[in-house]
């Protein structure tokens, strides 16, 4: 079975039993003071496995299986089996950890969601097919023109700081997804610069 599958039935299982379960959503959220005192550590990555609601879980987990069906081969080549699992997982801790670090000693700070990562799975696809048309909000649009509306929103919203969405893990999310592609095989970026400069529309 493909590790992107995997990875969406492990996270709407127990995303399905923290929405009835207090408790279970609790020990797996990102709530800094419990890693900084009680260092638990794996909140680090369970975050991203539980979700604030249906529509939350929905969106992320559609992305994931539209995006990460096709950057699976991708690192399973260039890492082994499971690598597409490593760069996943590696979103998730590498996307929070700003976030971590500014509230570790915030008591009332939470943070949950698999964002971050889904933001590096979709950032590494546009390396390779810059211009591949996606469906955002029903809008079609090349996947290139989305990572600059998508960066540009981000970036306003977390320096405006308001409501309940973690913007920085989605940025760092994206530029992780980038750097970690671009080290894996440093010839997609020769490959994205080429398509840059020559739109294919399909």
């Amino acid at each position: 079975m493909p590790i992107t599958l995997v990875i969406l039935a492990i996270t709407c299982v127990v995303s399905f039993m923290a929405f009835k379960n207090s408790r279970l959503m609790n020990d797996l959220i990102l709530w800094p003071p419990a890693i900084t005192g009680q260092r638990e550590y794996h909140r680090l990555v369970t975050y991203g496995l539980v979700h604030a609601d249906f529509s939350h879980l929905l969106f992320n987990m559609f992305t994931l299986y539209f995006f990460g069906r096709a950057m699976e081969p991708f690192f399973s080549d260039s890492l082994g089996t499971f690598g597409f699992a490593l760069f996943y997982i590696g979103g998730l801790v590498v996307s929070i950890l700003p976030t971590y670090l500014k509230n570790r000693a915030n008591p009332n700070y939470r943070s949950l969601g698999a964002s971050g990562a889904v933001s590096a799975v979709l950032f590494a696809f546009i390396l390779l097919a810059p211009w591949q048309q996606i469906i955002v909000l029903v809008i079609p649009m090349p996947a290139i023109v989305y990572a600059v509306l998508y960066t540009g929103y981000s970036i306003y919203m977390d320096r405006r700081g308001q409501g309940n969405v973690n913007h920085s893990a989605h940025l760092w999310g994206a530029a992780y997804g980038v750097i970690f592609t671009l080290l894996v095989n440093p010839r997609v970026l020769p490959h994205f610069l080429d398509a840059l400069l020559h739109p294919s529309f399909r």
